[in-house]
């Protein structure tokens, strides 16, 4: 008799066994490539069940070889963690010293896939001092399934854990009430934490919240509904990520990194890199950023061969119509939608070093491909991630997550991390020990002056001096407020307008000078 949990066979596998016709396979890798990706990552507490959930959860879709299968009961029996039972957990938990502690250290990653969606699952740490690894995790992912010990109820890391996952921009929230077992899966117990979760994150501007009581180890409510929760009528957890749609913001305007200059011989200059937004062809007035050089894309060269046009995530070569100087850290986009350049901004820190991070001290910044050196200004709150209120402070800690001020050595090109996150995103080295010490999300610049480009005119400076009958100045008026600017502003227009030129008397009032 087969046990009818056992996992089959992948899929693709399957497929290639029973195929009695080439369209069989051609079918099935149809289908595969039409199927959209869900990414999402397990977070919470410590000791909440979150590697176990992921490692039911494979095992309930049927996701694991046999060869997996075997090494999990050999590993089960030798860690004896589940009194002699399977522990899902270690499908996931693969380092020595997560498997002897029984926690999650690093961040681990699995694919799996189902007749409806394919999904990368990334299993976070709890314990508070692998936050890091947690926000690395959440960066990428379209949905946190945050869980809860129906014990134990909201705790500090399952508040910070859920204003981290709203912070990098995470719209879709599944609330996993875990270990619903262990409380008799009473239904007061889901409902009270439901409104304590709600209450909390109802100001983090989740799109939506959805609430599942579940026990991971008995794998209730994981792929089919469970008949211990009769009064719970919400979808399963396979349910939910395979129905849940994808918001991605997709942006139209074109950014283009450049990683490297790609120079294999003295014919060939091409400026490698990912398109990070928006798309490119073949005939597009570009400009380089920094130094405003522009000129046309000539040729777009990726491994499989050129393209016509290429779009957001496609690693291509670019080959320009004229030699510009530019190197790796400048970044392109389109001559007509220049990106902003600027050397002060606001951001959001998630501080990820031991050693306090203090207004003044220079930090290296990583912004896309560009790098400079950075320091913190001011402090201008942290935020408490339990009442999420804002608190003063003169130095950040371990895990605090503070909104700051900070100053670069050269001006960079970036945005708010809410309408890009290439752009918005960056990271503060230690410029002696070269660790991470800080995650940051742009919110605005400070120097609004850098969003000024040079237009370039069909008329000329000289036929605009020809139509006007006199050559053209720029007079600065400056001085404390009240003083008179804009009155001798106005009789200097008044007084010489037409005329050929303006009376030096009147140039050396007007500098600033006097």
């Amino acid at each position: 008799m087969t046990d009818p949990k056992k996992p089959k066979l992948h899929e693709f596998q399957h497929a290639v066994a029973h195929a009695t016709t080439p369209t069989t396979i051609e079918t099935f890798l149809a289908r595969e490539r039409d199927q959209d990706l869900l990414r999402f990552i397990t977070c919470g507490s410590v000791d909440d069940g979150k590697s176990t959930l992921i490692g039911r959860l494979l095992w309930e879709s049927q996701q694991l070889f046999d060869d997996q299968l075997a090494a999990l009961h050999v590993d089960s029996k030798k860690h004896c963690t589940q009194g002699g039972g399977i522990d899902f957990a270690l499908l996931v938990d693969g380092l020595a010293a997560e498997r002897e502690q029984g926690i999650t250290i690093d961040v681990a990653y699995r694919f799996f896939g189902t007749a409806k969606r394919k999904f990368i699952a990334a299993d976070t740490p709890g314990h508070e001092q692998y936050t890091r690894n947690m926000v690395t995790g959440a960066s990428t992912a379209d949905v946190a399934v945050i869980l809860i010990d129906a014990r134990n109820g909201l705790l500090a890391q399952t508040r910070r854990h859920t204003f981290l996952a709203s912070l990098v921009g995470i719209r879709h929230v599944l609330l996993a009430i875990n270990k619903m077992d262990l409380v008799s899966y009473k239904a007061e117990v889901y409902q009270n934490i439901n409104e304590v979760f709600n209450a909390f994150a109802k100001e983090l501007r989740f799109e939506s919240a959805t609430a599942i009581p579940l026990s991971a180890l008995k794998g209730d409510n994981i792929t089919e509904r469970s008949a211990h929760t009769p009064w719970y009528s919400g979808p399963t957890l396979l349910g939910y990520l395979e129905t849940i749609p994808l918001s991605r913001a997709v942006s139209q305007r074109p950014v283009f990194p450049v990683q490297w200059v790609n120079r294999p011989n003295a014919d060939f200059r091409g400026f490698a890199g990912t398109i990070v937004e928006g798309q490119l062809k073949v005939g597009d007035e570009i400009r380089v950023t920094a130094s405003g050089q522009k000129t046309r894309i000539a040729e777009i060269i990726t491994f499989n061969g050129n393209l016509a046009l290429a779009q957001a995530g496609d690693p291509v070569t670019l080959r320009l119509d004229k030699a510009i100087d530019a190197s790796r850290g400048d970044i392109f986009s389109l001559s007509q939608q220049p990106l902003e350049m600027t050397d002060q901004f606001e951001a959001t820190l998630v501080w990820m070093s031991e050693e306090a991070g203090i207004p003044g001290r220079t930090y290296e910044l990583k912004l896309a491909t560009q790098s400079a050196g950075i320091s913190i200004t001011s402090i201008k709150h942290k935020i408490n991630i339990n009442t999420l209120a804002h608190e003063p402070s003169k130095v950040l800690s371990l895990n605090d997550i503070a909104v700051c001020n900070l100053a670069c050595s050269k001006p960079v090109v970036c945005d708010s991390y809410t309408h890009s996150n290439p752009l918005g995103a960056f990271i503060l080295i230690d410029r002696f020990s070269h660790g991470t010490v800080a995650g940051g999300m742009i919110r605005h610049s400070l120097r609004r002056a850098h969003n000024i480009h040079k237009q370039a005119l069909t008329i000329t400076r000289e036929d605009r001096e020809g139509l006007n009958g006199h050559k053209g100045k720029v007079i600065w008026f400056t001085g404390l407020s009240g003083s008179g600017k804009s009155t001798i502003a106005n009789a200097l227009e008044k007084n010489y307008t037409g005329k050929a030129s303006v009376p030096t008397s009147w140039m050396a009032i007007t500098s600033g000078k006097a």
